[in-house]
């Protein structure tokens, strides 16, 4: 489903955490996640910050390969497992045509112009890059839909590719192998490094961090390729600043749950930033480089924000899955969270309810799959079969360690909707959520799924007269629309619009 993650108070995270373990608890090992599958694990390098087809993407070759290169034959095994995890490629040939220009262009400046790097979109609205051993680069739409020109998004290859230079992924997996500490190796976009663990798929993926001298090792060596190869070098120390700005906000917005998938990092530190501008400074004084911004904004015009109507997607207190073909909404004072493998509605009082979908033989009951076994705690007695809205539904109580559990599954046709609302034993309003919920769904028609409309970034020129209200005011289907707006266009403190300059907005 989504793929956000928000930092929290320590004593809210506490109740969540405290809410998930009693998920977690209630819930046996192997239930199946809404079209997902277990997938193994891969080796990555990279940074995480927060028309699909399954191609790599432009390509950048030589006429010189490394006869049976290892790590060439690790990326290109990688690969597929990293397309299945990230939502696949994402098609869009303007925006790879900027990649294009922009790795181009680092190639020739680097100490190993007959590498080859193989680029990938990946269909994830996660601010995300990283790089598998062999040259296999990867940069999310939701990373190029933050970034505001060429040189920010070639600050963010430069140091990804500094890692494949420095084999940084192969030594750091060397060194987990030794102490056991997990497979993949994944860190902050030219920021701080990361650590915990994050849940792709259906699977845990250990994160590790990359050592502080290889980070600055590639935050050095990438400053220096993109100064080289004619960039603005500041750049990097610019989009360190995006992003800070862009967690902070999605931290801030209504204390959402976390999601391993969102932003997985710890904040990028001034002192890092400012390292980054001392790098930058070796080219002279900020001004200095091209920045390519209308290229860039020309190349991301129109590209998906946020989760696709496939996978589903929130507007305000509903939760909308063109996949599935359904809709349902969350009672006043929740908020969803869109995650991986489920949505989740937090709410007061440490009530939440936690919706999937599997899929169900016709010919098997409802009560009898509900007692068979994947729901722990369940009480016999508390089964009822009944209809809802002309849909066969089950329904059953369930306690677990203080926690008390309302399960209702709805089948339609073989697809079955698993709703579980879950409370402290005793928070009477357990089943008044539970029916709020259930009250609200609704099947999509096919006329219906064809209308939805996911978000995209539109970029948009300033007419004389426009300001920072009439240009936010046109943002749809976000939370704190002026506040996104200056985040997105990295607009600081004082910062007015200029007529007839270009600038994004998030519509339908």
């Amino acid at each position: 489903m989504g793929r956000y993650r928000n930092q929290i108070k320590k004593a809210a995270f506490a109740k969540l955490r405290a809410k998930r373990t009693a998920f977690a608890r209630f819930l046996r090992p192997g239930i199946p996640a809404l079209a997902m599958g277990l997938l193994p694990a891969v080796f990555l390098s990279g940074c995480v910050i927060d028309g699909k087809t399954l191609d790599s993407g432009p390509k950048l070759t030589s006429s010189w390969v490394k006869p049976d290169d290892p790590q060439e034959k690790l990326g290109k095994r990688e690969h597929p497992l990293v397309l299945s995890k990230y939502g696949g490629a994402y098609s869009d040939p303007q925006a790879e045509a900027v990649l294009a220009i922009i790795v181009g262009k680092l190639v020739a400046v680097s100490n190993d112009p007959a590498r080859i790097y193989k680029i990938t979109i990946l269909n994830s609205p996660k601010v995300n890059a990283f790089a598998l051993p062999g040259g296999y680069l990867y940069v999310t739409r939701g990373l190029l839909a933050l970034a505001n020109d060429s040189s920010e998004l070639a600050a963010v290859i430069a140091h990804e590719m500094a890692h494949v230079a420095s084999n940084h992924a192969i030594l750091r997996q060397k060194k987990l192998s030794k102490t056991n500490v997990g497979r993949d190796v994944v860190t902050d976009v030219l920021g701080d490094t990361t650590s915990g663990k994050i849940a792709l798929a259906a699977n845990r993926v250990r994160l590790a961090k990359f050592s502080q001298d290889q980070e600055l090792q590639a935050d050095a060596v990438g400053i220096r390729m993109i100064g080289n190869a004619g960039f603005d070098p500041f750049a990097a120390a610019r989009f360190l600043e995006t992003m800070n700005r862009y967690r902070d906000l999605r931290n801030r917005e209504k204390n959402r749950l976390p999601d391993g998938n969102f932003l997985s990092s710890h904040p990028t530190t001034p002192a890092r930033i400012e390292l980054a501008k001392k790098h930058a400074r070796f080219f002279g004084a900020p001004g200095i480089g091209e920045k390519a911004r209308d290229r860039y904004l020309t190349g991301i015009d129109g590209i998906l924000y946020g989760d696709s109507a496939k996978e589903g997607f929130v507007r305000g207190q509903k939760f909308i899955h063109g996949g599935l073909g359904i809709s349902f909404e969350a009672p006043s004072g929740f908020n969803i969270q869109n995650q991986s493998k489920a949505v989740i509605l937090a709410g007061p009082g440490q009530l939440a309810t936690r919706f999937d979908a599997t899929v169900l033989a016709p010919q098997r009951s409802l009560g009898d799959y509900l007692k068979s076994g994947w729901v722990s705690g369940l009480i016999d007695g508390t089964v009822v079969e009944e209809d809802l809205n002309g849909m066969a539904t089950a329904s059953g109580v369930a306690v677990s360690e203080g926690w008390r559990f309302r399960v209702v599954i709805v089948r339609n046709n073989e697809q079955l909707y698993r709703f579980i609302t879950a409370g402290p034993q005793i928070n009477p309003a357990i089943d008044s959520v539970s029916n709020q919920v259930l009250s609200s769904l609704k099947i999509l028609g096919p006329a219906e799924v064809a209308a939805l409309r996911p978000l995209r970034v539109r970029v948009i020129t300033a007419k004389p007269g426009d300001n920072l209200g009439s240009l936010s005011s046109k943002m749809k289907g976000t939370h704190s629309q002026l506040s996104l707006f200056k985040t997105i266009n990295a607009l600081g403190v004082g910062s007015s619009i200029e007529p007839n300059q270009k600038y994004k907005i998030i519509s339908e």
